[in-house]
């Protein structure tokens, strides 16, 4: 319980298009300072792409996604899009990954492409391609787990995902930062 008598809870955010090709560039500095303004505790940042785990006060995903969307907008001038994950779900993706992925890291690079709702993971793997052979990919909850041969990772078809419409609502974390952020996550 907070000060106010209301439960808070931890959540991760995951900024899309951040400090990518020298757009929308943000330090994690600045990140952090926004969202402790903004009245988020226990603010943590994560690497440069924009994953922040933070406490607030249990809310619905939609409004704090629409609130950090538009702090972010009014903070670092640019078209925000985030997308959110409680603890819980953060746990369930990591526990739920397909049998062995993350495993043979000598072989294949492993992501997960976080989706942004209302996105489903059934509707998101028909616009997400796999190439035989090289690719190999599953669903989850709010999620598409991703490998790729390292030796064939030219001609995967992942790469192109940033050109097609349905990149807009996602965001991808490989497996090392998505269980770092877990571990970030289970602090108390």
């Amino acid at each position: 319980m907070n000060e106010r008598g209301n439960t808070s809870q931890t959540y991760l955010a995951l900024l899309r298009g951040i400090n990518v090709g020298g757009k929308n560039v943000i330090k994690m500095a600045d990140l952090r300072e926004c969202f402790e303004a903004e009245g988020f505790r226990d603010v943590v940042t994560y690497i440069q792409s924009g994953n922040v785990v933070f406490r607030s006060p249990t809310t619905a995903l939609r409004t704090l996604t629409n609130r950090i969307e538009k702090m972010l907008a009014v903070a670092f001038d640019y078209e925000a899009s985030v997308v959110m994950r409680s603890r819980k779900q953060i746990r369930k993706v990591v526990a739920d990954a397909p049998a062995g992925f993350g495993e043979r890291s000598e072989t294949y690079r492993y992501d997960v492409i976080f989706l942004k709702a209302p996105l489903t993971a059934t509707a998101a793997m028909e616009d997400v391609p796999a190439r035989p052979g090289v690719d190999e990919s599953w669903t989850g909850s709010g999620v598409l787990y991703f490998s790729r041969r390292i030796d064939q990772a030219s001609r995967s078809y992942l790469s192109r995902l940033a050109s097609m419409p349905v990149y807009q609502r996602v965001t991808v974390r490989n497996w090392n930062t998505t269980t770092r952020l877990l571990e970030l996550m289970e602090r108390d």
